[in-house]
């Protein structure tokens, strides 16, 4: 697998969880060549609260862990305004409401490439299956044949 369809794998499971976790205003920058930025692409969500700020970033976290992937450096968990999860070629931003509008990243790089999930072009893997305890089975009443 090339470096690029490996990063867009990566990048496709951390928007994978982002949406599992219910995450709002998804949006994939690819930071041009050039402008300053220091990673190849921004992944920008928002929760409606902290605990869904800090759960979206758990996921993403659980996700890229799975395939071997560690975040090079994480701010902003506690406060969950605005949780930074850095992997060098990618960075997730997991933005409150309030902060997204404040920050408006996509305004500050209007000069990056938007792209659409589709635009990545691969099928993340699923995440690890987590176990449950098996529930009884309900017992299922036989019916009775009528006679015609």
């Amino acid at each position: 697998m090339t470096k690029k369809s490996e990063l867009k794998q990566q990048i496709s499971a951390a928007i994978q969880a982002c949406l599992e976790k219910k995450a709002e205003e998804l949006s994939i920058l690819e930071m041009e060549k050039g402008s300053g930025a220091f990673t190849d692409y921004f992944v920008l969500c928002s929760g409606t609260n902290p605990r869904q700020v800090q759960a979206i970033a758990d996921e993403v976290e659980l996700r890229l862990k799975a395939a071997n992937l560690r975040p090079a450096h994480v701010e902003g968990y506690k406060q969950a305004e605005w949780v930074l999860l850095d992997y060098v070629d990618f960075v997730v931003h997991v933005f409150s409401d309030k902060a997204r509008k404040f920050y408006d990243l996509e305004r500050l790089w209007k000069t990056a490439k938007r792209l659409e999930v589709a635009d990545l072009k691969v099928e993340p893997k699923p995440a690890p299956k987590k176990k449950k305890a098996a529930a009884p089975k309900p017992a299922v009443a036989k019916k009775k044949k009528k006679k015609a």
